[in-house]
């Protein structure tokens, strides 16, 4: 008898008028076996590759699309995977799969746009054989992405230097063609007098060509060892030569604008990502 079927101290029916079930005995209920916990058995495990991304997070990614788009294009069979049309929901390709929206090749990781105020004594570039401190350390907390500097600044020159992992806006920022507005604050080591002040904004001949200048004025507010030069050469250490053919020691030297990129709020040594709209000026650059 079930436990359940007694209760209390009332004894069972013993009325012998009442026919038991053929076969003799009470008819019992059936019972599922109980399976212990640690024997039962675990549901499937789902295979995960850390390597693998799902197709449509992979579009996204590249800044194509929304996520959900990318379902419709997929669906569209407008993506290829390495040379293949695929158009099933929920496929999942490798980092370094060849996948094509419309023809052209993604890239699976997040764009990211770093802007830094660079201080003095770190280099521009990723990695120094000498052991000389590099920007890297600088922004080693604001992406798990690898990211570029975008150009360049001395190891002694200040100021904006922009970082990211988008080709095409690096391209962009650093080819001559689209003349990247640069704006840079300069302390001399002696006044500048009003005639070489004229010879920068005339433009100049240096041993590798002529430069021209697109604004030169004194420092409103300060002494005239203090200049503001406007350029969009990105020619090695344009700067200071610029000065240096004129017997100029160039004191000190800080990038203040970069591509309409300004320092507010963004104190020497710190880092910011760009916002949305900085990106979307950035990309209308022609």
């Amino acid at each position: 008898m079930a436990k359940s079927d007694y209760k209390g101290n009332r004894k069972p029916n013993s009325d012998s008028s009442k026919k038991r079930p053929a076969g003799g005995g009470f008819k019992k209920k059936s019972f599922s076996k109980s399976i212990p916990h640690n024997k039962r058995k675990a549901p499937p495990k789902t295979n995960t590759n850390p390597d693998e991304i799902r197709l449509n997070k992979f579009i996204a990614n590249a800044g194509v699309c929304s996520r959900r788009e990318a379902d419709t294009y997929i669906a569209a069979g407008s993506v290829t995977v390495n040379g293949k049309v695929v158009s099933e929901m929920g496929y999942k390709v490798k980092r370094t799969d060849d996948v094509r929206y419309d023809g052209r090749r993604l890239n699976p990781e997040k764009k990211e746009y770093i802007l830094l105020n660079k201080p003095k004594g770190f280099i521009t570039t990723t990695n120094d054989e000498k052991g000389r401190r590099t920007v890297m350390e600088l922004i080693s907390s604001s992406s798990n992405n690898r990211l570029f500097p975008v150009g360049r600044l001395d190891r002694n020159t200040t100021g904006l230097l922009l970082f990211t992992n988008d080709g095409d806006m690096t391209k962009k920022l650093t080819h001559p063609k689209f003349g990247v507005r640069k704006i840079y604050h300069v302390v001399l080591d002696k006044n500048v007098t009003a005639a070489d002040l004229k010879k920068i904004q005339n433009g100049l001949e240096l041993e590798d060509g002529p430069v021209q200048v697109d604004e030169a004025a004194y420092i409103q507010g300060s002494t005239k060892k203090e200049v503001g030069i406007e350029i969009h050469s990105g020619r090695n250490r344009i700067v200071r030569r610029i000065f240096e053919h004129l017997e100029y020691k160039v004191t000190k030297l800080d990038r203040v604008v970069f591509a309409g990129l300004t320092k507010k709020d963004l104190p020497r040594g710190h880092w910011r990502n760009l916002t949305p709209q900085e990106v979307i000026n950035l990309g209308m650059i022609k």
